[in-house]
């Protein structure tokens, strides 16, 4: 995941994220891997990674988003941000904000531009702490999640949707930890 970061980061594409720091942040890490399997026996490539950092009490960022070169154009990044928003909802999230250069990635995802003092939580405890802050070429993007009601009990066993029993059978090729 590191090398992943770095990647970008040396491109001046993200911000870099020390080994430490990401090993601090892990819990908070979805991370895709490559599987193959070959003459050789199998392996494991990391391939896109991203995280889930809470700012406020319902607040959460979506940082260090990165996809391997050869996985662009795949939907890899859209997944990661569904996945990373599925657990903002789970967490109790009621907004998500991005930092980013690629604004209509986000604006695909349903994230809005905003102010990037709108969302002063990012500002004041990261932000300023950048070198880029006085000159910052970022665009601050924003989600307000859904309220989501509380689930129906079903007492009786649901039918099998035939395509979902397909689905989950099928290769995968992308895993998430």
């Amino acid at each position: 995941m590191s090398a992943l970061v770095e990647q970008f980061a040396a491109q001046n594409l993200m911000l870099p994220r020390s080994a430490a720091q990401i090993l601090r942040a892990l819990p908070d890490f979805l991370v895709a891997v490559e599987i193959t399997v070959g003459p050789d026996g199998a392996g494991e490539r990391v391939v896109g990674c991203g995280s889930l950092a809470a700012l406020a009490a319902d607040l959460a960022e979506v940082r260090s988003l990165a996809v391997d070169a050869s996985q662009h154009g795949n939907g890899l990044g859209g997944l990661l941000v569904g996945k990373l928003l599925d657990l903002a909802l789970a967490r109790g999230f009621r907004q998500v904000c991005a930092l980013t250069l690629r604004p209509r990635f986000f604006e695909r995802l349903g994230f809005e531009a905003v102010d990037r003092w709108s969302i002063s939580p990012k500002v004041w405890q990261e932000c300023i702490y950048c070198p880029k802050f006085h000159r910052c070429d970022e665009v601050a993007m924003l989600l307000t999640l859904p309220e989501i009601a509380a689930a129906p009990v079903i007492t009786a066993p649901a039918a099998r949707n035939g395509l979902l029993k397909r689905l989950i059978l099928a290769p995968v090729n992308v895993k998430f930890f």
